[in-house]
């Protein structure tokens, strides 16, 4: 040590005090100076690192542990992990926990944020089940957070169903997990209550500090408004859930995460429309740290709607590549090709759009349904029906659903192919036959295919249906009708028989009031009744029928030039053009007033110019102007006077609206 300085134990006095203090900086000033005496002191080293771990310097932190490996060795375990996990690299995180000698309660708590990231749900959840069971201290609230985050997690993206860990939902985080398990199970309403209850316990709690403004209170409620719009958007409360997540989106929350969620929702609102808006909004899902904020799915979401944003801006190349990506990275999953495939249909390439789901159908037989149903649609813009059809047919998942037998059985019809409508019935019914015998959606089919039959003129088919329709329920007179109409074209013998089972006339007929019945609002022909009359209008004697009032007729009004002894025109309903005695338009009438002077110049003018007329005629003065008279005309003319107002002042409102011509003085 250089004389004069200061000695290793006021040294490590001095960082003791500033570790209490939290003041890391003077802690690893101090602690250079106590390793540049002693290079390899294992408690110094040990010190800093911590120090720089407090501070943030994770890759620093890194550095010296790397450097002073063999000096340190398993005692900075923990701290080597907790760096490479605040640096991402959870792979190497998760290697050094596991290499630990010992598997301490802070390893353990650790190794569970990293299972966490690492989306291994199952195995976190074990850790933190293990933690809670077997410790008892000041962080147990934080581990049941944690534990309730993961089956929130699993419900989610794995579907789990959920269970009951008996975790009470004291905390706002608590209620707000568990609102996200519900979102996971289809639950809405039942989320939507949560998140309300967590809204009110985090206010509740942020309440108790008086240090927290409205702003920051808003800011740590943002991560529950955004969840609420989400299950709102679920719900179809579009409206709604758009205003919430602008509301997010304003308060701009320190959370990349948070962020780029709620931009990617708002551009799924949008669609199609408000372009502008999303483009704004995708840049909030590319910011810095934000893959690892969320899930894969939620990044593989958030992939998936840049490129529809893409195809939708008409941004054909970066459509196509966006989703090539997309596909090389998820080469199972059939939303990058049904996007290129939409890409293709809005270049008008309808053929090349079934090539390319054909080629991915051919290698990815698993995901059948969802392809096959575009192939399906894109046969029916070419028009080719048949094809379509055979296509659906071969969706043996969907064969027997009451919409797909709806579909095929319309598209057979508008082909004329009634044979292939009736075999998509019947395999539909012979599902249900061996799936759900007597079901109402087999009774249902049973009856819309004895119907079809018999549209069709297919009795003699329909009759089979009909019997086992009324054999579900012999009181069903509509069906036995409708069998013995059936039977009446193939056997009447059988007609007969059934014929018996009708009831008789007599319980048939029902007390009905005819008058009642013609006075409801469902009857369209309705016997007129006559007028009932009253008072003076009663006939006097018996069977005196009752005059009828004519109507006067109104004559009609003649024109105001009418004469009544001359003979009307008889081409007076024809246009003028059109009759007989038209000449057409009398041109050239006024051709000897237009004059060859100046612009404007008229015959009046020219006349009062003529010298022989002036000295004939006696000289006028100028008269006053009523201020409304002749148009501005040349600069021949002088300018007359304005009619003196009554206030003696001129009208200079008229003045000025002829000042507007512009081609000579005031008029």
């Amino acid at each position: 040590m250089a004389s004069g300085g200061p000695s290793v134990a006021s040294l490590w006095t001095e960082v003791n005090r500033c570790g209490q203090n939290g003041d890391y900086t003077r802690a690893l000033k101090a602690l250079s100076k106590i390793l540049q005496e002693t290079r390899d002191d294992v408690t110094a080293l040990h010190c800093k690192v911590v120090c720089l771990v407090q501070s943030g310097s994770f890759k620093e932190a890194l550095n010296v542990m790397n450097t002073h490996s063999k000096v340190l060795g398993s005692e900075v375990v923990f701290e080597k992990a907790y760096c490479e996990y605040r640096l991402n690299r959870v792979e190497s995180s998760l290697k050094t926990i596991e290499s630990a000698p010992e598997q301490t309660d802070k390893l353990k708590e650790l190794y569970g944020q990293v299972l966490y990231r690492m989306e291994r749900y199952s195995e976190c959840r074990s850790v933190y089940t293990d933690l809670i069971r077997n410790s008892q201290d000041e962080y147990e609230e934080e581990r049941k957070t944690n534990l309730a985050a993961v089956v929130a997690a699993m419900s989610q993206w794995e579907q789990t169903p959920m269970e009951d860990l008996g975790l009470s939902e004291v905390t706002y985080e608590l209620c707000y997990n568990a609102a996200c398990a519900l979102i996971g199970q289809g639950q809405l309403t039942e989320a939507l209550s949560k998140l309300q209850q967590a809204e009110e316990l985090c206010r509740a709690s942020l309440a108790e500090d008086s240090d927290m403004t409205e702003e920051d209170v808003e800011s740590e409620l943002a991560v529950i408004h955004s969840q609420m719009a989400y299950v709102m958007q679920l719900q179809g409360r579009t409206e709604e859930a758009l205003q919430l997540y602008n509301q997010v989106i304003k308060l701009k929350p320190s959370d990349v995460g948070l962020l780029a969620v709620t931009a990617n929702n708002i551009i799924t609102i949008n669609k199609d429309q408000n372009v502008f808006d999303s483009k704004r909004k995708v840049k909030l899902t590319s910011a810095e740290g934000v893959e690892y904020k969320l899930a894969k799915k939620q990044l593989q979401a958030i992939d998936f709607n840049k490129a529809l944003l893409a195809m939708y801006t008409n941004q054909a190349d970066q459509c196509r590549k966006l989703s090539s990506s997309l596909q090389s990275q998820n080469p199972s999953h059939p939303l990058p090709v049904l996007i290129q495939a939409a890409q293709l249909c809005r270049e008008k390439q309808h053929g090349r759009a079934i090539e390319l789901l054909q080629h991915f159908l051919d290698q990815n037989p698993e995901s059948a349904s969802a392809i096959k149903l575009t192939m399906a649609q894109l046969y029916l813009v070419q028009g080719h029906v048949t094809k379509a059809c055979d296509v659906l047919r071969s969706i043996e998942e969907y064969q027997h659903k009451a919409g797909m037998v709806s579909a095929l059985v319309t598209m057979y019809s508008h082909e004329e192919d009634i044979d292939g409508a009736i075999d998509v019935f019947k395999q539909a019914i012979e599902y249900y036959q061996a799936e759900q015998p007597g079901s109402a959606a087999h009774l249902a089919l049973v009856r819309e295919a004895a119907n079809f039959k018999l549209k069709h003129g297919r009795k003699k088919e329909a009759v089979s249906d009909l019997e086992q329709l009324w054999k579900q329920n012999t009181k069903d007179v509509y069906t036995l009708a409708q069998l013995i109409s059936a039977y009446s074209l193939v056997d009447t013998d059988k007609a007969k028989a059934f014929s018996k089972h009708l009831p008789s006339a007599d319980a048939m007929s029902f007390n009905v009031d005819v008058d009642e019945l013609e006075n409801s609002h469902g009857a369209t022909y309705v016997r007129k009744k006559a007028a009932k009359v009253v008072g003076e209008n009663l006939p006097t004697e018996p069977g005196q029928a009752e005059v009828k009032k004519k109507k006067k007729k109104k004559r009609g009004k003649l024109p105001k030039n009418y004469d009544p002894k001359a003979t009307p025109d008889p081409e007076r309903w024809l246009p003028m053009r059109e009759r007989s005695y038209y000449r057409g338009r009398k041109k050239g009438k006024k051709k000897e007033q237009v004059g060859k002077g100046t612009q404007g110049a008229t015959g009046g003018a020219l006349a009062d110019l003529d010298a022989s007329k002036i000295a004939s005629s006696p000289p006028t003065s100028p008269r006053p102007s009523s201020g409304s008279t002749a148009a501005p005309s040349a600069g021949v003319v002088p300018p007359r006077q304005q009619k003196p107002s009554s206030s003696g002042g001129t009208r200079k409102k008229q003045a000025s609206k002829k000042k507007k011509g512009g081609k000579g003085g005031w008029s």
